[in-house]
């Protein structure tokens, strides 16, 4: 019998050929995948005048003949991804770009595929005059690529866009760190603190033998747990930036563990999704948190209640602002990497069975406005006056953290990223009105 390349075969090919042309006629380069790929078709590389710049998106294209797209009209339409290559993208560490090649007008439309909305965020939106793919989309594909992980990732700013916001705050340490020797490993030494009649203190690390605190364990219940003829005060250069790796990564364990300390009155510490998340303060009632904005007193319910549309009596879930907190060393400097987010509870205190689409579902209703206040949120709420009390919001006397954070750094930007990159409008009606119809 005699091999077919059928006609699906062949417009794939077209497709993606006619894709690569595109990509390359607006000045990227364009490299396609062997016939092993499961769900990216080629990677676009960005160029600025012909100089590559190792910034990488991943495409995949889905080719049609003719015919239209669902609900297509002379303004827009829409198409559903497949649910098993949605799973596969989620996992990729590039943006991934759909790109919707027709044969019969030679169209190219194209976006980002985590602006899928709808159940399982398979949905995805197109407007005929903003997503098609030629060169007025250049700065837009540029954008996606500026990194919002690791060390720190450029909030966009209002406005005229020349100046950025980086979410990292420089940590000012104290000049001396108590190193004693103990008997004891980590968990027996929590065990004893926790079994003894003095509340616990656990703003310390234990490693080979040796503990280490910014506070004197002398004067703490921390003297049942240290040989006391041992302790020492040292400055903390010795340690804060030591050339072996591993010191370097004990001593930011030190520096969370400090943190967690300072924050233990207001914020909650995730062990799973390993992030502090604002305490609530009673059953299923919200909490505001009122601050110092850049230019004026501000405030944001870091405590929402999320209440059924029909019956306000029945709560949904409960939404607490949080941050993953990451220290990092960079040209002999610490500092506290802010990574904003959300934690969801049944009431405010047991955790949700179902909480990454509620997750996921906010995070892309996100502005770069909205994450730019939160670091800023964060910022005004790790330098307030800090207080003995339980109650954030209460005037009380004030008390001097072992860790103080700086002003996160702003930068100028040659370009800003544009405001669509973060959704429309009318995508952020869409993923609300979907989230209303999940508490429904």
């Amino acid at each position: 019998m005699s091999k077919i390349i059928t006609d699906s075969q062949i417009l794939g090919e077209l497709g993606e050929t006619a894709v690569k042309k595109r990509f390359l006629t607006m000045g990227f380069q364009f490299d396609g995948r062997s016939r092993l790929e499961a769900g990216i078709d080629g990677i676009a590389e960005v160029m600025d005048r012909g100089k590559p710049l190792a910034k990488m998106i991943a495409v995949q294209v889905k080719a049609t003949d003719s015919g239209k797209y669902v609900a297509e009209d002379n303004a827009s339409f829409s198409y559903t991804v497949r649910e098993h290559d949605l799973d596969y993208w989620r996992g990729s560490n590039l943006t991934i770009i759909l790109v919707l090649y027709r044969q019969s007008d030679e169209s190219y439309y194209w976006k980002p595929v985590e602006s899928g909305v709808g159940l399982g965020g398979r949905k995805i939106s197109f407007d005929k005059s903003k997503d098609i793919l030629n060169s007025d989309a250049v700065d837009r594909l540029a954008a996606l690529t500026v990194p919002k992980a690791g060390f720190g990732y450029y909030v966009p700013p209002l406005g005229k866009g020349e100046e950025a916001l980086v979410n990292i705050l420089p940590v000012k340490l104290p000049t001396e760190v108590f190193v004693a020797s103990t008997p004891y490993n980590a968990k027996r030494a929590v065990a004893i603190l926790l079994d003894g009649d003095e509340p616990g203190r656990f703003d310390w690390v234990i490693k080979g033998g040796s503990f280490w605190s910014f506070h004197d364990p002398r004067t703490s219940v921390c003297r049942e747990i240290v040989d006391l003829d041992q302790v020492e005060a040292i400055e903390t250069d010795l340690l804060a930036f030591h050339e072996d790796i591993d010191e370097q990564n004990n001593f930011a364990f030190l520096l969370r563990k400090a943190l967690k300390y300072q924050v233990q009155n207001d914020l909650n510490w995730s062990k799973d999704r390993r992030l502090f998340y604002f305490r609530a303060q009673e059953t299923n009632t919200p909490r505001t948190f009122y601050y110092e904005s850049a230019k004026r007193k501000a405030d944001a319910e870091v405590v929402n209640v999320a209440r059924n549309k029909e019956d306000e009596t029945r709560v949904e879930f409960v939404r607490h602002h949080a941050f993953a907190p990451r220290f990092e060393l960079m040209a002999d400097q610490w500092y506290l990497v802010i990574s904003p987010s959300y934690y969801f509870t049944t009431n405010g205190f047991i955790p949700h069975s179902y909480p990454d689409a509620l997750l996921s579902g906010k995070k892309r209703l996100d502005s770069s406005a909205s994450l730019r206040g939160q670091v800023i949120m964060w910022h005004r709420f790790l330098t307030r006056a800090e207080k003995q009390s339980d109650d954030l919001f209460a005037p009380q006397q004030l008390e001097v953290k072992a860790l103080q954070f700086g002003e996160p750094p702003k930068i100028s930007l040659p370009t800003r990223v544009p405001e669509d990159v973060w959704g429309t409008p009318k995508q952020k009606e869409a993923l609300e009105s979907n989230q209303e119809e999940m508490v429904l």
